[in-house]
């Protein structure tokens, strides 16, 4: 990858990433209040829909930026040097590489949001330094393993990225179904991220936090907050995929 392709899929990936994560934002605070312990209505309702969005703006632009140019760095690389019919494992293992490289980021920003979501009361700046007085740095980083996990799986369902407009109508459909399907790590990623420091599902142990999740709220806490999570990702896949390559077409 030259630099010109470089810095187009920097900002292609950002721009891409901070519109969506934006104007989709209090669908993801309403999912976010769904999977919370204490329940939709004491977590907020839906008051404060916007209520840990500096966090999510702040993070989404390095966040995409660096996903993008991971993945198309690492794809670049191995192309060089695979045959044809090994590119699905390219690509799968420039993605996968790109994800555990952009958690690095999007986890601390997801960590505020999500406190800041179920806390309408508390603003961002404030959730942020309560995080690092109780638990320090490593605290921003509780639920870096789910998330990664969540990600991997999403990614394999769905089938990985595609590159056109057509492509991305296709990819926001198969990208509901994979958010339906990934649903469960994603609301143990919550309950992880919002857990008590000290508490067992702090502890990040995923598949004891699904168990606990099972065993107090069954299938259907499993599934809580599906339905705004598949409408992101189907309606966020369409638009970052199509915002994406406009862009990076625009500036190439």
């Amino acid at each position: 990858m030259d630099r010109r392709e470089f810095t187009a899929s920097l900002v292609a990936g950002g721009c891409a990433g901070m519109c969506v994560d934006l104007t989709l934002f209090p669908l993801d605070t309403i999912k976010t209040r769904l999977q919370s312990q204490q329940g939709f209505y004491k977590a907020g309702g839906f008051r404060g829909i916007y209520a840990g969005v500096p966090s999510a703006a702040i993070g989404s632009f390095p966040n995409a930026a660096t996903f993008f140019v991971t993945y198309e760095s690492t794809k670049s690389l191995f192309t060089g040097y695979s045959a044809t019919n090994l590119a699905p494992i390219t690509h799968m293992l420039a993605a996968s590489l790109g994800e555990i490289v952009a958690c690095l980021i999007r986890v601390p920003t997801e960590v505020v949001k999500q406190r800041t979501q179920a806390n309408p009361s508390l603003n961002t700046y404030r959730v942020l330094l309560n995080t690092l007085q109780e638990e320090g740095f490593r605290g921003l980083y509780r639920g870096y393993g789910s998330t990664v996990l969540r990600e991997a799986v999403w990614w394999r369902r769905q089938g990985g990225r595609l590159d056109s407009w057509q492509a991305a109508v296709c990819g926001a459909l198969a990208g509901g179904v994979a958010a339906f399907v990934t649903t469960p790590l994603d609301v143990a990623k919550t309950w992880i991220m919002l857990a008590k420091a000290g508490t067992s599902t702090a502890s990040g142990n995923i598949p004891k936090v699904l168990y606990e999740v099972w065993r107090s709220r069954g299938i259907p806490g499993l599934f809580a907050g599906s339905i705004p999570r598949v409408t992101v990702i189907s309606m966020g896949g369409f638009i970052f995929l199509g915002a994406y390559e406009k862009m990076r077409r625009t500036l190439l």
